[in-house]
């Protein structure tokens, strides 16, 4: 499987970021906490220098625990402030206005040294589609969040968000692509549903889940499709299509039908909690 990106949503994304960091004090990145280096754009790193970093692992309950915290230790020996959150369930984020702050208390201490007493915290919320950055924002924001009109310097359409006297969110940042030059971050990025399905072949990448959790998670294809695994992926998905009765024309099998399932329990956390990518791959 071969996949593309667009580097036009980039350029004018990045364009976005740079004509409005210098207003910004933090940068809050959202990547999924399944494949926390495949979700996040390197480019953030290089836009977002020179000011406080927060990283929140998103869908934290779609992963493993320990790798969780693994990753968490990861981000803060490279000196982010790190969060797991849940934004669809609302997991964490009543602490973030804390973590918010202590991010940024070397700016609050400058401020005060200044006399600048009570100027609330501007942060730009970033991240690739579907790491739930809109969800976030929501579930931060509320319904009581007064939008407080554009500033000045701010490209025209974009809003201030007020969370509170001391926050401020800037809405939106527009849309970050990964680069994957690399293969591999683009298949961990299909696997979770950040790629367009209408791009992707479903049965040859529910072959790429098979051999994945054959490889890591050993036994749990059995288990919860109640069948006999195989090192074959092929053979392991026709089975998968017998225990769910996916069948077209009488008997035979529909594997396209399989793959989807397949493909959609393994998304929504219904072969329990999984974690793509590990820590040590990357140091």
């Amino acid at each position: 499987m071969h996949f593309q990106w667009y580097p036009g949503h980039m350029t004018k994304a990045k364009r976005m970021m740079q004509e409005n960091i210098k207003l910004i004090d933090l940068v809050i990145e959202l990547v999924d906490a399944r494949i926390p280096m495949s979700s996040r754009n390197p480019d953030i790193d290089e836009l977002g220098k020179n000011k406080a970093r927060l990283i929140l692992l998103n869908k934290s309950d779609l992963a493993e625990d320990k790798w969780n915290d693994a990753w968490a230790e990861y981000f803060k020996e490279k000196g982010f402030s790190v969060m797991k959150v849940n934004s669809k369930k609302g997991g964490g984020v009543k602490s973030i206005q804390g973590v918010i702050l202590e991010a940024c208390k070397e700016k609050i201490e400058r401020d005060r040294k200044r006399g600048i007493l009570n100027r609330p915290i501007r942060a730009m919320v970033v991240g690739i589609p579907n790491v739930g950055k809109s969800t976030f924002i929501n579930a931060l924001a509320g319904k009581a969040c007064a939008k407080t009109g554009n500033k000045p310097g701010v490209t025209k359409g974009k809003q201030w968000i007020r969370l509170n006297k001391n926050v401020e969110l800037l809405d939106t940042p527009g849309i970050l692509w990964p680069k994957f030059e690399d293969q591999t971050v683009g298949l961990r990025l299909a696997f979770i549903g950040s790629i367009k399905d209408e791009v992707l072949q479903t049965e040859e990448l529910s072959l790429e889940v098979i051999k994945f959790l054959l490889a890591n998670q050993p036994g749990l294809l059995a288990k919860h499709y109640a069948m006999e695994e195989d090192q074959d992926t092929v053979v392991c998905l026709q089975r998968i299509a017998e225990s769910r009765h996916c069948l077209v024309r009488g008997s035979e099998l529909d594997l396209e039908k399989a793959a989807k399932i397949l493909v959609d329990d393994f998304r929504n956390g219904r072969l329990g909690k999984i974690t793509l990518e590990f820590p040590q791959d990357y140091n």
